[in-house]
């Protein structure tokens, strides 16, 4: 789905949801392969369980024994670690859930999210501090991290500079909601596409899907996408970086078509 040893990945949150027994699973596959059959149509999915709870590492193998040798989950960290007023002290608790099995999951454990609380405002030290907790390696895997803001105190070429510096990489959210920062802030692009409606099968509109196709082709290849709201500027960079795409929250019943879709059309030639 991408060339020089990158990927493009699209996915969505998690695989158990009520409403796709309607839109998603056939109906001869039971509850219980639920993630097989995912895991299967989909090329990564962001796992928000580990945000509410420690899972354990029987739980983790046992996602990993599920899923294809090529499938990646991320991971979004408790909010234990993140709803916090500061964020410079969440070296115990961050611990924890890095030391609770995550490694189980051997070469699928993709990116792990560390996303942010609405309050949690811009503060250039707290940040930084952060910054430095978060860990290169677990163990012998390579450990990469997405930062998720929710503030508007973020959208500044200060933080980006940050970001860059400690090569982290912003969350870009298409969100009604949430601040929309597409600045390149790390080595690969994490994505999550939110305006999934009802009223259309896949989620977004047939054109919005090739557009979103298209500009995850040119954030893989190294580029800018135009026209996405930016707080600094490009980064200027020419390599292929992986990409990581999820379809969450909106109309959340169509996400797993919305995410078919961009597989579908990323994958072709053609597109």
């Amino acid at each position: 789905m991408a060339g020089n040893g990158t990927r493009i990945r699209v996915g969505i949150g998690g695989w158990s949801y009520q409403p796709w027994r309607e839109t998603f699973y056939p109906a001869d596959v039971p509850k219980k392969d639920e993630l097989h059959f995912a895991s299967r149509q989909l090329t990564a999915i962001e796992i928000n369980s580990t945000f509410y709870r420690l899972q354990t590492p029987a739980v983790f193998a046992k996602w990993r024994d599920a899923t294809p040798e090529d499938f990646v989950f991320s991971l979004k960290a408790p909010r234990y670690v993140m709803n916090r007023r500061v964020l410079a002290e969440a070296g115990e608790t961050m611990g924890k859930f890095l030391g609770s099995g995550i490694g189980e999951l051997g070469t699928k454990l993709g990116p792990i999210l560390w996303q942010l609380a609405p309050t949690k405002t811009f503060a250039a030290d707290d940040v930084e501090a952060f910054f430095k907790l978060l860990p290169e390696r677990l163990g012998k895997l390579r450990l990469r991290h997405a930062f998720e803001v929710r503030h508007q105190s973020f959208v500044c070429e200060e933080y980006v500079a940050l970001a860059r510096q400690y090569d982290v990489a912003t969350v870009f959210a298409d969100s009604h909601e949430y601040p929309c920062i597409a600045d390149v802030t790390g080595d690969f692009v994490y994505a999550r596409l939110m305006k999934t409606v009802s009223s259309e099968k896949t989620g977004y509109t047939k054109k919005a899907l090739g557009d979103w196709a298209q500009r995850l082709r040119i954030w893989n290849e190294g580029g800018d996408p135009a026209g996405l709201p930016r707080a600094a500027g490009s980064t200027n960079r020419s390599e292929s970086r992986d990409v990581f795409a999820y379809f969450i929250s909106g109309a959340k019943e169509r996400a797993p078509a919305a995410a078919q879709a961009v597989i579908s059309l990323v994958s072709s030639p053609a597109a």
